[in-house]
C-alpha cells in the first residue's frame, strides 16, 4: 500500500538540481587542480581556486542533508542520496586536502606523473559530470550509466598505475640527491591517487542507486 502510494505521490525534483549543481562544483575543482599541476607562480591561486569551489560544494551537501529531512517523497532511497552527495564531496574534499598539502610544503614544480594524474582526474570529474543528469531517468538511461561507471572504473586503475611509475620514477631519479623530494613528492602522489578514489567511490554509489532502483 505504501509504494502505491508513494508512486501517486509528486517526487522532488530538486535534489537533481543539486546533484547536478555538485558535479559542477567538481568539474571546477579538477580543472584547478590540473592548472594547479602546470606550477609556477599561480599555484596559490589555483589553490585559493579549489577552496572556493570546495566550500560551494559543501555548501550544497548541507542543503541535500537538510532536504533529505524535510522532504516526503524523495526521488529514491534516504540512504542513497546521502551516500551519493557524501561520495561527490570527499572527491572535492580530497582534493582541497591536495591543494593544501602543496601549500604547506611551498611546492611549484611538480613531475610528469602527476600532472598526467591530473588529466585522469579531469576526466573522471567530466564523466561524473555527465553521469549526474541522467539519475533523472534511471530505467531510460540505465546502458549509459553503465558504461560512464565502467570508464571511471578504469581510469581509478589507470590512475594507480600512474602513482606507481611516477614514484619509481623519482625515487631513481631526483630523491636520490635529495629525499626530501621523495618524501614531498609522494605525499603528492597519494593525495592525488586519493581524489581518483574518491571519484570511483562516486561511480559505485551511482551503481547502486541503478542496483537498487531497477
Amino acid at each position: 500500500m505504501l509504494r502505491w502510494f508513494q508512486a501517486l505521490m509528486p517526487k522532488e525534483d530538486k535534489f537533481f538540481d543539486m546533484f547536478e549543481a555538485h558535479a559542477l562544483t567538481l568539474i571546477s575543482g579538477a580543472g584547478a587542480l590540473r592548472r594547479l599541476l602546470d606550477g609556477g607562480a599561480e599555484v596559490p591561486a589555483h589553490c585559493a581556486d579549489i577552496a572556493t569551489h570546495e566550500q560551494k560544494a559543501d555548501d550544497i551537501t548541507r542543503d541535500v542533508m537538510l532536504a533529505v529531512r524535510r522532504t516526503f517523497i524523495t526521488p529514491f532511497d534516504r540512504s542513497d542520496i546521502r551516500d551519493l552527495i557524501t561520495s561527490m564531496d570527499d572527491a572535492i574534499d580530497q582534493m582541497h586536502k591536495t591543494a593544501k598539502t602543496i601549500i604547506l610544503f611551498e611546492v611549484r614544480t611538480f613531475e610528469p606523473a602527476m600532472l598526467a594524474l591530473g588529466e585522469v582526474i579531469v576526466r573522471m570529474a567530466d564523466l561524473t559530470g555527465q553521469a549526474v543528469p541522467l539519475l533523472r531517468h534511471l530505467h531510460g538511461n540505465a546502458a549509459e550509466l553503465n558504461r560512464i561507471t565502467e570508464e571511471i572504473v578504469q581510469l581509478e586503475e589507470q590512475s594507480d598505475q600512474l602513482c606507481d611509475q611516477g614514484l619509481a620514477a623519482l625515487y631513481k631519479g631526483p630523491g636520490q640527491a635529495d629525499p626530501m623530494r621523495f618524501i614531498v613528492g609522494s605525499e603528492i602522489y597519494d593525495h592525488l591517487e586519493k581524489v581518483a578514489d574518491r571519484f570511483e567511490d562516486v561511480a559505485n554509489r551511482i551503481n547502486s542507486v541503478l542496483i537498487e532502483h531497477l
